[in-house]
């Protein structure tokens, strides 16, 4: 194991290089609904000691931000996977974006991992098990020295390979890589951030719950508000925020079940 880690050090700390890792992210954002699961695409860029994970949307959004000035990025607060990771610096902060505003929170719960001697073959990879506890979570890794990068995908990191799949015990949340690519570009359009904590994380959020369409800064500044279906019929708003106040409390099976909310 040491040799491996020394191998690592050389692989990802001497060397230039640019890897683009896609993961089919899968979760089950209602604990009453098992089988209802939502899928999505994230991608890891990684270039030297630095990365960024997202959803594919978010990588987007980014790149449209940068060239044109302005990007389309989710509503809400909860359920957001954007995630910067400074390797060397062991630094590592989740981005929420909630009404133009980039908020830094940083992650600080240590993850522990404890590797075991079982090994499998996942994909083309000889791949190893390891356990870990975060988020009020217990989830099971495997990685590969064959990528011999200590990053993985969310805010995983830190074993003597890249993270190939893992998934929480509870089977609510998994990560599968899917591709590698090679080179590409990295880019990071959420510089300009504020920095919270869980604290002010949970504000936000109820913040989001109280008035998921920001009505009331708009009435402020003096304009009307009103919602219109795809169908061209204006709705009453109130009814509109009522249905996402109801979205946002069946949402309840966050990935940090340590930190889920309570709105009522």
């Amino acid at each position: 194991m040491k040799f491996i880690i020394f191998f690592l050090g050389i692989s990802t700390f001497c060397f230039p290089q640019k890897f683009s890792f896609i993961y089919e992210t899968k979760y089950k954002l209602n604990s009453e609904k098992p089988d209802d699961i939502n899928s999505d695409y994230m991608i890891l860029d990684l270039k030297n000691n630095t990365s960024i994970f997202r959803e594919s949307q978010d990588k987007r959004s980014d790149s449209i931000k940068l060239n044109h000035g302005n990007g389309r990025y989710n509503m809400g607060v909860e359920n957001q996977f954007y995630v910067k990771k400074n390797l060397a610096q062991k630094r590592i902060e989740k981005v929420i974006t909630y009404l133009g505003t980039d908020y830094l929170l940083p992650i600080e719960e240590i993850l522990n991992w404890n590797i075991t001697s079982e090994q499998k073959l996942i994909g083309k990879y000889r791949s190893q098990k390891a356990e870990t506890n975060y988020g009020g979570r217990t989830w099971i890794a495997w990685f590969t020295t064959e990528l011999p990068f200590s990053d993985g995908p969310y805010i995983f990191n830190g074993l003597p390979g890249l993270i190939v799949s893992i998934q929480d015990s509870n089977n609510d949340y998994s990560f599968n890589l899917i591709e590698v690519k090679k080179g590409g570009n990295i880019f990071d359009a959420r510089t300009k951030t504020v920095k919270i904590d869980w604290k002010k994380y949970e504000t936000l959020a109820k913040s989001y719950f109280n008035d998921p369409y920001d009505v009331n800064s708009k009435i402020r500044m003096g304009k009307t508000v009103t919602f219109t279906n795809p169908n061209g019929v204006t709705m009453d708003i109130s009814i509109k925020s009522k249905e996402m106040q109801n979205s946002i409390l069946q949402d309840n099976n966050p990935i940090e079940l340590n930190h889920k909310i309570n709105y009522k």
